[in-house]
């Protein structure tokens, strides 16, 4: 039987090979390949990135959408963050959105693709409903989060209406994310599918010796990009009383960002040198060895003043994977994942003294730290890995191909 060919359309994909940004749509991709799809990604070019190459089984074509130094509107934070960082990048939207849209179609067209998988509403999901109306080819519409939470612009919403209301089926990656999706358009052919964690990959077995003697003590382990929904200020806040009850504690936080200068002097201001390192960005096997050699994880994530949080929390699936107890904020798709004193602790946003005595809470009580631990895994190996995630995706793939597959080519 001939293969069902999905073109695979994200903002958000790895340039190279060992990139450290988000590589969720590729991990996914790869799977489907496996799972006998064919798979073409369309993701936008980057400097020093091939224009085209296969990653395994997956073919990947990145189109360029301005001069090529100046493309900076996607990686590296996101499209959001970016917008805020580069005074053009705003301009760069139409080129985007408009290249997208020409290499979708003549790839549609050329490649006599079966089925779109849109990745983020926004954009992706907005071109792939153009694209539908121009040459039959149905789509499925992704939505991670940050494509719907800050969607404050009437003219973001209206293309994210479109893409909603015309897409074969939408999914979204946590409770708070369909929520989110639902605010926009209120569609009725969507359901709750995250990305998922690789239990291969992370694994308690990855836990360093050299990691724990070079920090010392009790580690604290945050990781994620350094910007404002992260909330990593409040937890640097923290950690005087958490170290008042635990002398040895030492935190530890993975990744760089716009507020990476910042985080660094509040550490100073609170006198925190040689209790708190900022290890920059790491590659997947780097951030496997520091989750399995840490003692407990913690993702304080906020909501920004424009709505932005936490789609669903890819890294607290990588810390319980990898045999951590887990603490996160009360907000976004962080209690999918975190069931309060069931699989982690819950805390409320942006309070310290909360953080502060849910990690001494943690680290003191052994049973505790035990029971989480053992819940926690157990919810993540039936609900997130990339097995059960693939097969669900694969499901609604080959569904949308069998009942809304005409007039393609």
């Amino acid at each position: 039987m001939e293969a069902i060919k999905i073109l695979v359309t994200a903002t958000t994909f790895p340039r190279w090979q060992n990139d450290t940004e988000p590589a969720f749509v590729y991990e996914l991709s790869k799977r489907l390949a496996d799972a006998g799809f064919e798979i073409m990604v369309l993701a936008p070019h980057f400097k020093g990135a091939k224009k085209e190459e296969m990653m395994g089984k997956v073919r990947v074509v990145r189109f360029p959408y301005f001069f090529e130094r100046l493309e900076k509107l996607c990686y590296e934070g996101g499209i959001i963050p970016n917008i805020k960082r580069h005074w053009y990048a705003r301009l760069l939207i139409p080129l985007l959105t408009a290249s997208e849209l020409i290499y979708t179609i003549k790839t549609a067209k050329k490649e006599k693709i079966s089925v779109i998988h849109a990745h983020w509403i926004v954009p992706q999901g907005f071109v792939a409903a153009i694209a539908k109306k121009l040459t039959g080819v149905p789509y499925i519409a992704t939505a991670h989060a940050g494509d719907v939470f800050p969607l404050k612009n009437r003219l973001f919403r209206l293309a994210a209406g479109i893409a909603l209301k015309n897409a074969a089926c939408c999914t979204a990656n946590s409770t708070a994310t369909k929520q989110a999706v639902l605010k926009v358009k209120n569609i009725s052919n969507i359901e709750i599918i995250p990305m998922g964690v690789d239990l291969a990959e992370f694994t308690p077995k990855k836990r360093s010796n050299e990691l724990r003697k070079r920090t010392g003590g009790k580690i604290i382990l945050a990781a994620g990009r350094m910007a404002e929904k992260k909330g990593f200020t409040h937890l640097i806040e923290a950690m005087p009383a958490v170290i008042k009850k635990i002398p040895d504690a030492k935190l530890v936080l993975i990744g760089e960002g716009p507020e990476k200068e910042l985080l660094e002097e509040k550490a100073k201001e609170l006198k925190l040198e040689g209790k708190t390192f900022f290890e920059g960005k790491a590659t997947k096997e780097g951030l496997a060895k520091w989750y399995a050699s840490s003692d407990v994880f913690v993702l304080p994530s906020i909501i920004t003043k424009e709505g932005d949080t936490e789609g669903l929390g890819l890294v607290l699936l990588e810390a319980i994977a990898s045999g951590l107890p887990v603490i996160g904020s009360n907000v976004g798709g962080i209690p999918d994942i975190i069931k309060h004193e069931e699989t982690g602790l819950l805390v409320r946003e942006k309070q310290s003294d909360e953080i502060a005595q849910a990690i001494i809470k943690i680290l003191t009580d052994r049973k505790l730290r035990s029971r989480l631990t053992k819940n926690a895994t157990r919810h993540v190996r039936e609900n997130y890995s990339w097995e059960t995630v693939t097969e669900r995706f694969a499901k609604l793939l080959r569904e949308t191909h069998a009942s809304g597959g005409k007039g393609q080519g």
